[in-house]
């Protein structure tokens, strides 16, 4: 088995991929998953699956539509619990 860890600056684990010897590992979904861990810390939001940097990202349902029109300014409500944002 090969293994890939990345632990963040507060020496949690913060993703975890483990492939059989036989499979080759995907370095740039690797890379995709860091981009996304630290966007996400430094932001305070989430990304969608397969998200790249400059893609929509997520604004959680825990920050309300008025602390996101302050912080992110302009969103789209797809539904009342996703929101979607571009990043300033």
């Amino acid at each position: 088995m090969r293994s890939v860890f990345i632990i963040g600056p507060d020496k949690q684990l913060k993703l975890s991929m483990t492939y059989p010897m036989t499979v080759g590992r995907n370095f740039a979904e690797i890379l995709r998953a860091l981009d996304a861990l630290q966007t996400t810390a430094k932001h305070g939001i989430a990304t969608p699956a397969d998200w790249t940097v400059g893609q929509d990202v997520i604004i959680p349902p825990s920050v309300s539509d008025e602390d996101a029109k302050q912080k992110f300014g302009e969103f789209d409500a797809v539904l009342p619990s996703l929101r979607k944002t571009k990043l300033r």
